[in-house]
């Protein structure tokens, strides 16, 4: 099932209010207590969060790429109080000191599950940026995190489908291509572990190491392609793979500089959003690949470029196409 179809669904069967009903946002803030911490790879640490708030997050089975706000504890070592749920949390978190706020990062869920006593475990996939100069406030609360250590989560309020935070949504595609790096990595595995048995397509996710290679339950019909980046620079490998396999091998063999893009701010376009204010206009008749939806997440600069090559050189629809920046080289902000 599509996200699309999911939330269709929800609100047929009047399983989503309206924003704002019964005085509640679709949003809540949750303070999420760590019930494990398990190394899964070099560059992978997954934390386990529950809590009598986290009871109250997310969709089981409708999760996707749902995004998700994680607040870390400050200079202080204290969670700002973001419990008000008549102001808006986010400009309460602007106005505390920035020695008391601490810090705020995006990420996806990588698993919410509920077992039968009620408890929900939500579940984050840290990557661990620990090279000098390259850690930020998540990476380093994740490194040294332990049970019984607290963050907040801001997420979707359960049984509210009217947030926002689900990009992915093939519509009627036929087929379908995933494509990121490590950052994207989780998400690629919730939507192919929440999507249709019936699915068809192919993953690639490039990581670090050859270790980097978190297990993923994929529909029979999907092919899921690891890619090793090998201390080489993101998109080394990601780019050519995406390029061969959509049959331009001349172009794809070519060194691929992503140079031109770092400058530019992260890239956010799907088929209902443009992070650049334009149209998207509707798939025209016989544009390349036109059974095909496209996911791609991942450094910005990266994504930056494929999105030129599949829109401008192969003539793919950006209807057709989800281009999200995670995170910009240089700049911390996914963790």
């Amino acid at each position: 099932m599509s996200a699309e179809t999911a939330v269709q669904e929800a609100l047929d069967e009047g399983a989503v209010p309206e924003a704002g009903a019964a005085g509640l946002p679709p949003f809540a803030v949750a303070r999420a207590r760590v019930e494990s911490v398990e190394l899964l790879s070099p560059s992978f640490v997954r934390v386990v969060f529950v809590g009598p708030d986290v009871d109250g997050l997310g969709n089981p089975g409708r999760t996707f790429d749902q995004r998700v706000k994680l607040v870390f504890p400050g200079r202080s070592g204290r969670l700002p109080d973001l419990s008000d749920e008549d102001s808006d949390w986010y400009q309460t978190w602007l106005g505390i000191p920035a020695e008391e706020r601490g810090s705020m990062r995006t990420y996806s869920i990588r698993d919410l599950a509920v077992d039968d006593a009620g408890t929900t475990r939500l579940v984050i996939d840290f990557v661990l940026h620990l090279e000098p100069g390259a850690t930020g406030p998540a990476s380093r609360w994740a490194s040294a995190a332990a049970p019984g250590d607290e963050l907040l989560v801001i997420g979707p309020r359960r049984g509210r489908l009217d947030g926002g935070g689900i990009e992915y949504g093939p519509g009627d595609a036929g087929t379908i291509l995933l494509a990121g790096d490590e950052t994207a990595a989780p998400a690629i595995a919730r939507i192919l572990e929440d999507i249709d048995p019936s699915s068809r397509g192919v993953a690639f996710i490039e990581v670090p190491h050859r270790g980097d290679r978190p297990a993923i339950s994929a529909p029979p019909g999907f092919e899921v392609r690891w890619l090793d980046r090998a201390g080489a620079d993101h998109g080394t490998a990601l780019i050519p793979a995406v390029l061969e396999h959509l049959g331009e091998r001349a172009a794809a063999a070519a060194t691929l500089s992503i140079s031109d893009v770092e400058s530019e701010d992260p890239l956010w376009e799907t088929p209902q959003y443009s992070g650049l204010g334009e149209d998207i206009a509707p798939a025209p008749e016989g544009e390349a690949h036109s059974d095909c939806y496209f996911w791609i997440a991942g450094e910005s600069g990266v994504v930056t470029t494929l999105r030129r090559r599949l829109v401008k050189d192969l003539g793919i629809a950006r209807s057709r196409v989800a281009f999200m920046g995670y995170w910009r080289r240089g700049v911390a902000m996914r963790g």
